[in-house]
């Protein structure tokens, strides 16, 4: 190898003591040194060719008579180095030099699992199980490429950003130099890998060989299931039991025992797609599978999705008079001044995730009516909901309190598609729950009925509706009691919160009112440790949620019977003295706006359901968003969210078929599609390109004119004449306005909408100065935008 060279033992030994960093080695760049001792040095290094961080180790010089033991060493780093596996972390390069050994590894993704364990404590079983399951499929691997490890433990051991373990140090095990010294095996590997989980479980090393007869920890004995117990037994070689004949072996035996939980079996994909079959067969699953799909989709980005966030609400009338309404309420009074009247203002002052969720909730709301089972569905919906805001004042504010808002809601996803789709299923499972004669619970009881547990339903058809995969993760219940250190964070502590707020939700649900304060304090006391709250923190968290689930069932006119187990969700805590139930203070409190002093939504928004517009009611919606614009103009904006909002405004207002904001680019004095709403805006926004510079092109000649202009039947002879090609091959529209922009006597823009039939767009006097003024506002923003 002709790029490193590594140090001699003089300067390796002066850099150590004077931790000096030193010059570049040829393709290697040094930077720190990480451990010095007598059998090698690492360091932190910088691989130049390849741009990344890298660990680099180097041992100490062989005697001379280990030529044999240092060939087989390279051999096997060699093929360690053609190992290319998704949980093993790559060995970049080995070599051999003045009998000096060195190994060159990508740096380690995550923090190692000691250092994990040092930070979050004991693992609950299946979390460790399911990390050593990686382990064990990197070591098939591995030992299938004749490579060993030589050293599984918990330093060797990475944690990647999707918490999956990926194994570190192929080739780190030193040379077999010794008369008689025996080399690691693959069997040495599994047996450490076995090591690995009783680390896990206990938060201790599993100290003294398999072979010394030690007996499993008494903490173990106690706290694991005998399925467990005996395939921990067996991989340590306890008992006489033969070993596992390799890694594979015994990585199919943990998932065996971990099933259904972290690995589905066969059995359980083919009942799953039994139950999916009998859901296609109802009219509304595709619909809903559909809705959620299309709302998800665009929710991976926010800068890039807030328009077609937009764009896939505004495609569902109800969906976006319901939104409004709720985005309106009292729970959402201090966002904004005044009425929200376009999705778009919701979107910038609510936020993104916000709208993502409430539209995701009430997607599923509208999807799961069904009037012969309505009061369980509409128990269902509120149980998800208030797990889901319990979720969110846990996290407080922020995009984590969005996430936890959506992943404890859908914890529930199982149950609620089995009530709506089996709801005779349902029954039986909650008969069962309630005989009290079943261990394991509401799980066990589905699984009986079903053959397939509430959690595996919920997500597999996640899996089918392409949600994130860190959501199906949190749709998973972590096992095991709280632990006594919170998790790190991310998706598990997400995981962590959702369990913690669905329990809340479940104790809201059934228990009797005078246990009820004790049962929440219950719930504050176990798990304050695993969420870094105060027993009160976490009460006062519940009670805010409480008050808002309550103004959102207001909202959204979710009656349910008195009495029943919804009810006692809806009920507040006694009132005080002032007659109104008792809040955390908070300091805003006295500034926000109530629900009686902003002025009402627009007629329209309650009448577009139904499908009929009035001129009035058109105007109304242009006034609304005018001032909508307004407010939004008053603090400091971004001018992509102020132009959604005008075009969403004329778009809902007149009902157009679609809508495209044009702007000139300055180099080709053309005129191009930016974004759109509506039918087939995608491909409209792609087909507009207006040149200025063009004689005779209607367009064109509206634009330099700067002449607002609607053409009610564009089939008519003259005006078809003086179309472009563009047009007629890319969007042929029988009616369109065009409203351009100007800026120092210049056209810089163009927004244009159309109808599929002539005459299909009616505007009278008083619509077009509404229109006016909402493009008047969009040159504005432009001003104001610098």
């Amino acid at each position: 190898m002709t790029d490193f060279a590594p140090l001699s033992p003089a300067r390796r030994s002066a850099w150590v003591v004077g931790d000096r960093v030193p010059a570049p080695q040829g393709r290697f760049e040094l930077q720190q040194v990480l451990v010095a001792n007598g059998q090698f040095t690492q360091w932190r290094a910088l691989d130049r060719r390849g741009k990344r961080p890298v660990t680099i180790r180097q041992w100490a010089a062989a005697p001379p008579h280990a030529a044999a033991a240092l060939e087989r060493w390279l051999e096997s780093a060699e093929r360690a180095t053609r190992l290319n596996h998704a949980l093993i972390v790559p060995v970049l390069e080995a070599d051999v030099l003045s009998r000096q050994s060195y190994i060159v590894h990508e740096q380690a993704p995550g923090p190692t699992l000691a250092e994990h364990l040092a930070r979050q404590g004991r693992c609950t079983p299946h979390d460790a199980v399911a990390l050593v399951i990686d382990v064990l499929d990197a070591l098939e691997a591995a030992h299938g490429a004749d490579v060993v490890h030589g050293r599984v433990d918990l330093e060797h051991v990475a944690m990647d950003p999707q918490r999956h373990a990926r194994l570190l140090g192929l080739g780190w095990h030193a040379p077999a130099f010794g008369e008689g010294q025996a080399e690691a095996s693959a069997a040495d590997d599994v047996r450490s890998a076995a090591q690995v989980l009783v680390h896990l479980l206990t938060g201790s090393p599993w100290v003294g060989a398999a072979g010394a007869g030690r007996a499993l920890p008494i903490v173990l004995a106690d706290a694991l299931d005998e399925g467990l117990r005996t395939l921990l037994q067996r991989a340590l070689g306890q008992d006489g039991a033969a070993p596992f004949a390799g890694a594979s072996e015994l990585r199919d035996a943990l998932r065996a025992w971990a099933a259904p939980v972290s690995a589905p079996t066969a059995a359980s994909n083919a009942t799953l797609d039994f139950l999916l079959r009998r859901m296609r067969h109802k009219s509304d699953f595709p619909a809903l599978s559909d809705s959620v799909t299309r709302i998800q989709r665009v929710a991976h980005s926010e800068d890039d999705s807030i328009s077609d966030l937009t764009h896939e609400i505004l495609k569902d009338v109800a969906l976006t008079h319901k939104l409004l309404r709720l985005v309106n309420s009292v729970h959402y009074a201090h966002a904004g001044r005044g009425t929200i009247s376009t999705v778009s203002r919701a979107v910038s002052l609510v936020g993104f995730n916000a709208v993502r969720n409430m539209a995701m909730s009430l997607v599923l709301l509208d999807h799961m009516q069904d009037k012969a089972h309505a009061e369980q569905m509409r128990e269902e919906f509120l149980r998800s909901m208030m797990a889901g805001s319990v979720a969110a004042e846990l996290c407080g504010p922020g995009q984590g309190a969005e996430e936890a808002f959506i992943g404890a809601m859908f914890q529930n996803l199982g149950r609620m598609l089995c009530s709506f789709y089996f709801p005779e299923e349902a029954q039986q499972v909650r008969d069962l729950v309630a005989g009290g004669r079943l261990e394991g619970g509401e799980e066990t009881a589905a699984m009986q009925v079903l053959g397939l547990g509430f959690e595996d339903l919920g997500t597999g058809v996640a899996r089918v509706w392409g949600l994130p995969e860190s959501l199906q993760r949190c749709m998973r219940k972590p096992l095991g009691s709280p632990t006594a250190r919170p998790p790190e964070q991310g998706v598990e502590r997400l995981r962590w919160v959702a369990l913690a707020a669905n329990e809340v939700a479940d104790i809201l649900l059934h228990s009797d009112p005078a246990r009820l304060d004790e049962r929440l304090q219950g719930v504050g006391t176990r798990y304050s440790r695993t969420l870094a709250l105060a027993p009160a923190a976490i009460a006062e968290a519940t009670l805010r949620a409480r008050h808002k689930l309550v103004s959102l069932a207001e909202t959204l006119e979710l009656r349910v019977p008195p009495g029943t187990p919804a009810a006692r969700l809806l009920q507040l805590p006694p009132s005080n003295e002032d007659g109104a139930a008792a809040m955390p203070e908070d300091a805003l409190a006295p500034h926000e706006l109530g629900a009686g002093e902003a002025p009402p939504l627009p007629a329209v928004l309650a009448s577009q359901a139904g499908g009929a517009v009035s001129v009035a009611q058109v105007n109304e919606v242009l006034a609304a968003g005018v001032q909508d614009v307004t407010n939004a103009m008053v603090d400091t904006f971004a001018l992509n969210d102020v132009l959604r909002m005008i075009l969403e405004t004329m778009f809902r207002a007149l009902g157009f078929r679609r809508m495209v904001f044009c702007l000139r680019d300055a180099r080709t004095e053309v005129l191009v599609g930016r974004f759109g709403l509506g039918e087939g805006s995608e491909a409209a926004v792609r087909a507009m390109r207006v040149p200025l510079k063009v004689p005779g092109d209607l367009f064109a000649a509206v634009c330099l004119r700067a002449a607002d202009t609607l053409i009610n039947d564009a089939t008519d002879s003259r005006i078809k004449a003086r179309l472009p090609e563009w047009y007629r091959t890319g969007l042929n529209a029988p009616s369109f306005l065009l409203l351009p922009l100007q800026m120092k006597g210049q056209t810089f823009a163009l927004i244009y909408a159309d109808q599929s039939e002539a005459g299909g767009i009616v505007v009278d006097d008083k619509a077009l100065g509404l229109l006016r003024t909402l493009r008047n506002q969009a040159v504005m923003a432009f001003r104001q935008a610098g």
